[in-house]
């Protein structure tokens, strides 16, 4: 399927910000699962492109003049395929069994990750743990922040897609299974839902096996991946310092919807 994909992320402050410096991980690559069409990114000043450590395409955008607001734009179109996740050559999977204060597990986590591991048909197991995770912590909305902890969700008993892939990571790697956090978009033809999405890629029988738990998939043919990281602040598309300004309010939207057919013939 085609795709076409916008995403507004909107700053202002209370004061007046000195210098800022903002991490964009907002660029999507090229893979056996998506083919980038055209992208490109609005920003209010030209930023500098690199890789950074996991290899994903970071434009690390800074401020030095003073200002009150941000507005960042990206969008592009993109073809998703039904094809398997390609082995990463430059970086060894192990790499991603190293825990982080996001996906520490506690005694609670690693219980329910014992209770559905089964070493001679693990995608089967994996699947089982999700849904028994999703089961235990119902998507909800608003019942978390971005530097909420597995525990905590997992405590708590509810969260969103972020603190399912974060809970979901900790009991893999609990496991000795190398796993990975994604960040990226997801289409649904229900307008409602949230299009930025975070998922779980596990590393077994040589190659990257996908885990949305909050959607219960394991097919990521709607799914469109920007980076990966070991938790959530090494993929998240967004992320910075700032010096000044105070109070800060940030109003992000994105939108991602379907190419017809009949919309390609009529282009």
């Amino acid at each position: 399927m085609k795709l076409t994909i916008e995403h507004h992320t909107h700053y202002t402050y209370q004061g007046e910000v000195r210098r800022s410096t903002q991490y964009l991980r907002l660029t999507p690559q090229h893979s056996n699962r998506q083919r980038i069409l055209s992208w490109e990114l609005d920003l209010p000043e030209s930023a500098t492109c690199t890789t950074d450590s996991y290899g994903n395409v970071l434009h690390v955008l800074t401020l030095d003049q003073p200002h009150e607001a941000i507005h960042i734009h990206a969008r592009g179109v993109v073809e998703i395929l039904d094809a398997e996740e390609e082995p990463d050559a430059t970086h060894s999977p192990l790499i991603f069994l190293r825990h982080s204060p996001l996906t520490q597990p506690d005694a609670a986590i690693r219980q329910l990750a014992e209770r559905y591991h089964t070493p001679d048909d693990l995608q089967s197991g994996l699947e089982a743990l999700m849904q028994a995770l999703l089961e235990r912590m119902p998507y909800s909305p608003g019942s978390t922040r971005v530097d909420s902890a597995a525990t905590d969700a997992f405590a708590a008993g509810e969260g969103v897609c972020q603190d399912h892939t974060h809970v979901f990571l900790a009991c893999c790697r609990s496991l000795g299974l190398p796993a990975r956090y994604v960040s990226g978009y997801l289409y649904t033809p229900d307008s409602s839902h949230v299009a930025t999405h975070a998922w779980a890629e596990v590393w077994y029988l040589d190659h990257w096996h996908t885990f949305d738990v909050t959607n219960q998939c394991t097919t990521p043919t709607q799914h469109l991946k920007l980076a990966v990281g070991i938790d959530y602040l090494d993929a998240c598309p967004v992320r910075g310092v700032r010096y000044g300004g105070g109070n800060e309010a940030m109003l992000a939207h994105a939108a991602v919807n379907l190419i017809s057919q009949q919309s390609e013939r009529q282009q």
